[in-house]
């Protein structure tokens, strides 16, 4: 029965780790994810220390590890989005991810595929792009704005026009 008074203190930081454990139960985030949300809950923020309890208390439990989130987000970006590691590497660290982890979830990534995902890219772009006198200044901007370095887009770049011009 509610008797008018507001839940203590107590009561809040369990429902706030009770409602952190449900997301990250669903799917991975990071630290800083988890910590942004636990500062700006809408009923009640808590306070960063508090925060940082609860966010010990997840790591604790394994509901939250920036490493497998790393990994997790490498491998997604690579194979969904066609990202190149530049890009996913600056994606981690604006996460506050660790170098560390970093180089591992790189490491996870297939380079054979990686490449396979590019060509695939360029070449589907190409097409699109037939008599366009610029057309590979414009593929080489798109490889380096997914990440992708300079050298391997030019590589890539040179297959694809070579196959498909005469």
């Amino acid at each position: 029965m509610n008797d008018g008074k507001a839940p203590d203190r107590e009561t809040e930081l369990k429902w706030a780790l009770a409602r952190m454990q449900a997301l990250c139960s669903r799917r991975e985030y990071c630290s800083a994810d988890i910590r942004r949300k636990l500062l700006h809950l809408r009923d009640h923020p808590l306070l960063p220390e508090e925060a940082e309890q609860i966010l010990a208390e997840l790591v604790k439990e394994k509901y939250l590890d920036d490493a497998r989130y790393a990994g997790a987000f490498a491998r997604d970006k690579a194979a969904l989005t066609a990202w190149g590691m530049a890009k996913i590497r600056y994606a981690l660290r604006a996460k506050g991810i660790s170098d560390e982890d970093i180089t591992r979830a790189l490491e996870s990534i297939e380079p054979e595929r990686s490449e396979e995902r590019l060509r695939k890219l360029l070449a589907s772009r190409w097409r699109g792009l037939s008599g366009d006198p610029k057309a590979k200044q414009k593929l080489l901007r798109l490889g380096l704005s997914r990440g992708y370095g300079y050298d391997e887009v030019l590589n890539q770049l040179e297959t694809i026009c070579q196959i498909t011009e005469p």
